[in-house]
């Protein structure tokens, strides 16, 4: 079982960004997860991960360059646990 403490979202880096930026986390137990992003309504725009990752910290980069600026969301989910951080996109 996952609990809380078990995983931390890190903000993305950097925040607010023109193209593209990066986006960490760490797992105390390996899971399978997903992390996507969706825009300020909701929609999903983007899933930058989905399958198996081990205990430990993982990275994965989120390209902008095709969407407008504006306030986006990505979140990660595992086992019950869902993890959601904003991030502004500005050209």
């Amino acid at each position: 079982t996952i609990v809380p403490g078990d995983v931390i979202l890190n903000q993305n880096f950097p925040n607010p960004f023109s193209q593209t930026t990066k986006i960490s986390w760490q797992l105390a137990k390996g899971s399978r997860q997903t992390l996507k992003v969706y825009n300020i309504f909701g929609k999903e725009i983007a899933t930058l991960f989905d399958g198996y990752k081990a205990a430990g910290k993982h990275q994965a980069e989120f390209r902008g360059d095709s969407l407008p600026s504006g306030c986006y969301f990505y979140q990660l989910r595992l086992n019950g646990l869902v993890e959601t951080r904003k991030m502004i996109l500005l050209k």
